[in-house]
């Protein structure tokens, strides 16, 4: 076990930086983007995407081919299928995301296969892992984080509209499809991201829990999304400390201080009830 005195020394190491830096940017991302999706139960989207990215980096990977851009655009187009056929098919909610994932996850599987078993870069994002966390990925994680918080800021009306009426939005006018593809992008494209550090297992939890979280205490939208923000920040870093400390899997760490935060506002939000 890692002497606490010593914590600090892990910063020392340019993919500790890294990490810290694009794992905050992620988690304010997550932070954001879940509270939607629970509002609007989409919460195991996370989950059906993240063995879809799995699924397009073993394919990826078996044909030669740089995973990430793969992934990207396999990711993005079936997030905005699953959401889709969400609205217009008689396939509904964890059906369309069972079918989906699973797929996509016995595909990836079957390609890592038969080229020759699963390498461990693909267990890496099965699993995640922070040596992977390189310059370039703090880059993108800013990039996401600055247009998905410009977003929220610019479109913050419309999107409050369209995630508690729907109905209403489009009467007045919102074109409330495109904000459910924005938005399923922008999910898409965080999660891919996501699975070199958290893993593809992992993923829907750390988006899912900040915002389950938040909405045990808040009772505003606006609240409820800096809340969101804020304990996915606070869960990613603190996750990422005891993992240094307790020489932990990274993104099973941060999951594991998410369900300790969940369980904390549970009981803070029955006590304020009582």
């Amino acid at each position: 076990m890692t002497d606490f005195r010593n914590l600090f020394e892990a910063f020392d190491y340019a993919f500790m930086r890294n990490a810290l830096m694009g794992g905050v940017l992620l988690s304010l991302c997550a932070g954001l983007l879940g509270v939607y999706l629970v509002l609007k139960h989409f919460s195991m989207i996370g989950d059906g995407l993240s063995h879809v990215g799995f699924g397009a980096l073993a394919i990826g990977a078996a044909a030669g081919v740089a995973p990430l851009k793969i992934a990207v655009p396999v990711v993005i187009v079936a997030a905005v299928l699953l959401l889709r056929l969400n609205e217009n098919s008689r396939l509904k909610g964890d059906s369309a995301i069972a079918l989906v994932s699973t797929g996509a996850l016995a595909v990836g599987v079957m390609a890592s296969s038969l080229n020759g078993g699963t390498n461990i870069d693909l267990n890496n994002y099965m699993f995640g892992s922070i040596l992977a966390m390189k310059s370039s990925y703090v880059a993108v994680c800013l990039i996401m984080t600055s247009v998905i918080v410009l977003m929220y800021f610019l479109m913050y009306n419309r999107i409050f509209a369209v995630t508690f009426d729907e109905t209403f939005s489009r009467a007045t006018g919102t074109n409330t499809g495109a904000y459910t593809t924005v938005i399923a992008i922008l999910t898409a494209i965080t999660i891919v991201v996501g699975m070199q550090m958290m893993g593809a297992l992992l993923m829907s939890s750390f988006i899912i829990f900040p915002a389950l979280s938040a909405l045990r205490v808040c009772r505003s939208f606006r609240g409820t999304l800096t809340v969101s923000a804020l304990l996915s920040v606070v869960s990613f870093v603190t996750g990422l400390f005891v993992s240094f400390t307790l020489d932990t899997p990274a993104g099973a760490t941060v999951v594991v201080t998410d369900i300790v935060i969940f369980a904390l506002f549970s009981l803070a939000g029955r006590l304020k009830r009582a």
